[in-house]
C-alpha cells in the first residue's frame, strides 16, 4: 500500500471528526512530510506524538485537535494491533514494582526544577487545581488544597503523611494553614531537595521513599496525583499499606487521574516520553482495590478543572519558551507542548477524568456535610 492510500483513510478519519488537513480552522493540521500518513495509522499515539515532535505535522490548537479526535473515538479505529501488545505487556510484567519506582523520578520529576518553576504556581502543585471561584492558577491551587484538608477535618497536632509530596506545596500548606505534623514522601530526588529546603523551618519531615517501605501511624493520609504511577497490579498492596498506617479513626484522602474504562497499561507515547511506567485507574478497579479495606465515604469529579490547569501550564511554557527550547532543546519543547495540550483536549473531551475520593477505615459516624 503506497501513500496516498494512507493519506487517504487518515483524511477520511479526520473529517469524521470535522478535522480538515490543511485547513483553515485551529484545530486543523498542517502535514510538512508524507510518512506522517503511515506512521499514525500503524503506530497509533506513538507515531501520531512522535512525527509532532519531528515537527511532521502541526495544529494552531492541539487541544482542540485531540478534544475532536477523542470525542469522535478516533483512537479506538487507528493501530488495533499496538494497543492489543501493550495492553498484553501490562498483563505480563509488573511495570510498577518497587524496583522500577525510581523510574519516572529519574526520567520526569528530576529532569530540572528551573523547568517547573517556571510551568507552575507559585508552591510548585503539580496536579490538577480547583477552579471553583478561581480566576489564577494560584488561587486554584490553594482551593484545592483547602477542599482537601477540610475533608479531611485535618486539625492542628494531627499526624499526617502525604504519599507522593512532589515539591512539598501541600505538607508546607497543612503545616503553616493547620498545624499539621507532616511526613511527605517522594521517589524524587529534586523534589525532596526542594522540598526539604522550602519546608525546614517546619514541622514537615520529607523522605526519599517509596510508599511501600513506609512504617508508623497516622491520622490522615493524602495522595495528590501520585495514584497514576502505582500499576494495577498493585493497588490492592497501595490500599493495604494505606490502612496498616491509618489510625482506626482516621481519614484517607486519594486525588488522581481516572480512566473511563479499566486498562492494564498506559498509552505508549506517554510511558515513553512523559511518565514511564504509569497508568491510570478506572473507578471499578479503586473500588475493588478498597473493598474490605476501607470505607468510601465520597467520590467527587471535576475532570474539565484539570482542563483549566493543564491550559494554564501551557501558557506558562508558552511565555517562557526561549528559556526552554535554549535549554531543554526545540525538540523537548515540542514534546512538553504536545503533553500539555493532547492531556488538556482530553480532558475537555472528557476522555479521562479527576477523582477526589475520601475514604475511612470504618464509616464516619453520623450526619457529615462533604465540603465542596
Amino acid at each position: 500500500m503506497g501513500d496516498s492510500y494512507f493519506r487517504h483513510h487518515l483524511q477520511h478519519l479526520l473529517e469524521t471528526a470535522g478535522i480538515t488537513i490543511d485547513g483553515k480552522e485551529p484545530w486543523d493540521i498542517a502535514v510538512h512530510d508524507n510518512r506522517f500518513y503511515r506512521r499514525v495509522l500503524t503506530e497509533g499515539h506513538l507515531g501520531v506524538g512522535e512525527s509532532y515532535m519531528d515537527g511532521w505535522w502541526d495544529s494552531p490548537a492541539l487541544d482542540e485537535f485531540f478534544y475532536r479526535v477523542l470525542r469522535a473515538g478516533l483512537e479506538q479505529k487507528v493501530s488495533g494491533l499496538p494497543r492489543i501488545l501493550n495492553a498484553l505487556a501490562g498483563k505480563l510484567f509488573n511495570h510498577q514494582g518497587i524496583h522500577r519506582s525510581l523510574k519516572v523520578g529519574k526520567t520526569h520529576y528530576d529532569i530540572g526544577n528551573d523547568l517547573y518553576r517556571l510551568m507552575l504556581d507559585r508552591r510548585m502543585i503539580y496536579s490538577c487545581g480547583y477552579w471553583h471561584n478561581a480566576e489564577t492558577l494560584d488561587d486554584a491551587q490553594e482551593n484545592k488544597l483547602r477542599l482537601i484538608f477540610r475533608k479531611l477535618q485535618l486539625k492542628a497536632g494531627m499526624k499526617v503523611l502525604d504519599i507522593g509530596c512532589g515539591w512539598g506545596g501541600a505538607a508546607r500548606f497543612a503545616a503553616e494553614e493547620y498545624g499539621a505534623e507532616v511526613t511527605g514522601i517522594t521517589i524524587s530526588k529534586e523534589q525532596a531537595h526542594w522540598a526539604e529546603d522550602h519546608c525546614k523551618e517546619l514541622a514537615v519531615n520529607i523522605r526519599l521513599e517509596d510508599y511501600r517501605k513506609v512504617s508508623g501511624r497516622y491520622d490522615r493520609i493524602y495522595s495528590i496525583g501520585m495514584f497514576e504511577h502505582v500499576g494495577y497490579k498493585n493497588y490492592r498492596r497501595f490500599f493495604q499499606t494505606v490502612r496498616h498506617l491509618l489510625q482506626p479513626d482516621g481519614l484517607f484522602l486519594l486525588h488522581t487521574i481516572g480512566s473511563n474504562r479499566s486498562d492494564t497499561n498506559t498509552d505508549p507515547w506517554t510511558t515513553r516520553y512523559i511518565f514511564p511506567n504509569s497508568m491510570l485507574p478506572s473507578a471499578k478497579q479503586i473500588a475493588a482495590a478498597a473493598e474490605g479495606l476501607m470505607i468510601l465515604e465520597d467520590w467527587h469529579s471535576f475532570g474539565h478543572d484539570y482542563f483549566h490547569t493543564l491550559k494554564a501550564w501551557y501558557e506558562n511554557v508558552e511565555n517562557n519558551s526561549e528559556y526552554i527550547e535554549k535549554h531543554y532543546g526545540r525538540r523537548f519543547m515540542r514534546m512538553w507542548r504536545y503533553y500539555l495540550l493532547s492531556s488538556a483536549g482530553s480532558f475537555r473531551g472528557r476522555h479521562v477524568q479527576l477523582w477526589q475520593i475520601l475514604f475511612s477505615p470504618k464509616g464516619i459516624e453520623g450526619s457529615w456535610a462533604v465540603p465542596r
